[in-house]
């Protein structure tokens, strides 16, 4: 079974930055925080990212409860194993999860694990490395089914609908932005598509930026759809959205007062040879449990 990790909120941070990356990882209270090699890092510049990785990861302790993770360059160009080799051989030990951006195919995240699992043989890092794949194209969507069951170490899909809707030809500029012309959710079906898959193989499913990072009110509405259809959290491109994104995605106490008395009370039903129960006038089966223990299990990675 997939690691389940806290993921409420995935701060992205420029690694030609070594002042933000240092505040993402320390200063702010995004449950997972990642170091960008690839959209944010002109190609000039990528040797340099790579080294301010380790220059930040190197010295620290890293924070507790805080998921590690750095984006790799797509599989299609040359940098990716440079990202990898170069991190993982110097602070591998720090990291938690490799994202992989364009994932396309099964076989572009196998040939990660790949050279993942060598390169920790080589360094001696005992504990594996998860990955996360970034699904953000026509061609990756369409594959979703066969990309989640690619690997063990597969712990996350995310959503990526800037170059989702580059790769369909949709006018919209503003990356993962409402369309007031489209009568309905214009990603309705890409994060359907996504959290089925997900689900499926029991993966986490995360969704995609929002780029009106002053716009929080639209923040807050495209958290909420998301959630509504069962994703664990959100990417979060500034420290403004993390505080509400992590509220949204969190079981408010009703909620999880609700799942207890739903699991108790099914419970007990069991024990009396009983197959459903009424809780509250809300008809309590066998489904009904699994939603309340998903409640619950969200409550105790934030204990």
């Amino acid at each position: 079974m997939p690691q389940r990790r806290l993921r409420r909120t995935e701060l992205a941070t420029p690694a030609v930055s070594v002042k933000m990356m240092r505040r993402g990882l320390l200063e702010t209270a995004a449950d997972e925080v990642f170091f960008d090699l690839e959209a944010s890092v002109p190609d000039s510049h990528k040797d340099v990212a790579r080294r301010n990785v380790v220059e930040v990861l190197k010295d620290i302790d890293k924070p507790k409860k805080k998921t590690v993770a750095f984006r790799i360059n797509s599989v299609e160009t040359s940098f990716w194993y440079d990202d990898l080799s170069y991190i993982i051989t110097r602070v591998g030990g720090k990291i938690d999860c490799v994202i992989v951006p364009k994932v396309n195919r099964a076989a572009d995240i196998e040939i990660v694990e790949k050279a993942l699992r060598t390169l920790e043989d080589e360094s001696g890092i005992e504990k594996p490395i998860g990955l996360e794949a970034i699904i953000e194209t026509a061609e990756g969507l369409l594959r979703c089914g066969e990309i989640a069951f690619s690997s063990q170490r597969l712990e996350t899909f995310i959503f990526g609908p800037g170059d989702y809707a580059a790769s369909l030809g949709m006018s919209s500029l503003v990356i993962g932005g409402h369309v007031e012309e489209y009568p309905g959710h214009i990603w309705h079906y890409p994060l359907f598509t996504i959290r089925n898959a997900s689900a499926a193989a029991g993966l986490q499913a995360i969704d995609g930026p929002y780029a009106l990072y002053k716009d929080l009110e639209g923040f807050e509405r495209s958290a909420r759809i998301s959630r509504s259809l069962g994703f664990d959290g959100k990417w979060v491109i500034h420290p403004s959205q993390i505080e509400p994104c992590n509220k949204i995605y969190t079981p408010s106490k009703e909620e999880v007062e609700k799942a207890r008395k739903i699991v108790e009370a099914y419970e007990k039903a069991v024990a009396e040879g009983l197959g459903a129960v009424s809780v509250d006038g809300i008809m309590v089966d066998d489904a009904t449990i699994r939603i309340a223990q998903r409640i619950f299990e969200i409550g105790k990675l934030l204990d």
